[in-house]
């Protein structure tokens, strides 16, 4: 009977085991010939069409670059519109997507945190988590105070002062400063205004102060028995104040025109980027700071400068256009999906954004962890009219 039973067991365990094998065997294979489905959510009309035209293109670039069938794409115009936006991630979300790249702004993330088992990699840039499934993808005031900070250290400043603009991005900007361990003086609030500008400037620099210091100084040595007081004279009525601001750098958080009128109004206040650092956020390469020349010696963290040519340039040979700047973004995030997905054995939830890993893309290294990405950010300086890499 024993003889009896144990063969019973036998053949009972040798059943089950063969079960299991079969089970394991048929869900790798489900795994393997699964499609990782990526819904885009872009506007693909109006007024913003051709921002959503140029990231879906860039895509389409990425996914064959990438070169696998594992990938599909599922385009769906958003009309730029929160409700239109919602209707096509929940007709996409109906046909089995559970990652989605976009929106592009954030106005139409609406009642996406609704559908909460699925990821939405949306290219806005803001800190602020407006739920716990829409990841902001963009390069963010975090990234690039990381980078200003590392910049600090390299260079040993001590006495950075902060300009801050009283517009909607002080929030983000102040928000991206207290996350880090960046070492700052004071901060400044200015308005954009050009009259209130240059008057703000004027009195954040002393600037009248220090005229009138390099004019009691002529006058004191016009009235004393110096030696060669004539040459010192001279030499002093070719500066325009006399004295040291309080400061070593300047981080002036701005773009186009107002950075321009900042920097001109600095170096009209005799603070020149060959005394003070001048430094500002990404600016994405904007080629019109290489023709200024209150521009030249500025320092801005931004994406990798290399990789961005060539991508501009491998889309422009495909498309004969130039890309919009975060076209980047939407090619490295189907490479950063697809890596992510490749190291969960292809099964792609929105955990997979939980821990902590790094990917290496076009625009720099991603850093993902708790559902936020974050990027390690390179530094360049305007100089001789080119961009010049410092890190």
């Amino acid at each position: 009977k024993n003889i009896i039973f144990n063969n019973e067991m036998k053949n009972k365990i040798s059943f089950l085991i063969s079960i299991l094998a079969i089970l394991i065997v048929s869900s790798i294979s489900t795994s393997a010939s699964e499609k990782i489905k990526i819904g885009l959510l872009l506007p693909l009309s109006g007024e913003n069409k051709n921002i959503g035209t140029s990231v879906l293109r860039s895509v389409s670039m990425a996914v064959n670059k990438i070169d696998s069938s594992k990938l599909e794409i599922l385009p769906k115009n958003n009309f730029d519109n929160p409700e239109q936006n919602y209707i096509a991630a929940i007709e996409l979300y109906d046909n089995g997507v559970r990652i989605f790249i976009g929106p592009i702004f954030e106005k139409n993330i609406k009642n996406l945190s609704k559908l909460n088992d699925a990821i939405f990699l949306s290219f806005t840039n803001k800190l602020e988590k407006k739920g716990n499934n829409i990841i902001s993808v963009g390069v963010n005031a975090l990234s690039q105070f990381e980078a200003i900070e590392k910049f600090q250290r390299i260079e040993g400043l001590e006495k950075t002062i902060c300009l801050i603009p009283e517009d909607h991005y002080r929030d983000e900007i102040e928000m991206g400063l207290l996350s880090t361990n960046i070492k700052l003086k004071k901060k400044y609030f200015y308005e954009s205004d050009p009259t209130l500008l240059t008057k703000r400037i004027e009195k954040i620099t002393k600037y009248d102060r220090r005229k009138q210091n390099l004019l009691d100084e002529i006058k004191r040595v016009e009235e004393s028995d110096e030696f060669n007081k004539e040459k010192i004279i001279e030499n002093l009525e070719k500066k325009d104040t006399l004295g040291k601001v309080n400061f070593d750098s300047v981080i002036i958080s701005a773009f186009d025109e107002t950075l321009k009128s900042i920097t001109t109004s600095l170096i009209y206040t005799d603070v020149t980027p060959k005394k003070i650092y001048f430094i500002t956020l990404n600016q994405w390469f904007d080629e019109s700071l290489l023709k200024e020349d209150s521009s030249q010696n500025l320092y801005f963290p931004s994406v990798n400068k290399k990789n961005f040519d060539e991508f501009k340039q491998e889309y422009f040979k495909k498309y004969s256009s130039e890309p919009n700047q975060i076209s980047l973004l939407g090619f490295d995030l189907v490479g950063l999906i697809f890596y992510l997905s490749k190291t969960n054995d292809f099964q792609l939830n929105n955990k997979v954004f939980d821990r902590k890993n790094t990917f290496k893309g076009k625009t720099g290294l991603f850093e993902i962890e708790d559902k936020r990405i974050k990027h390690v950010l390179n530094f360049y300086k305007v100089e001789n009219n080119k961009f010049k890499k410092i890190f």
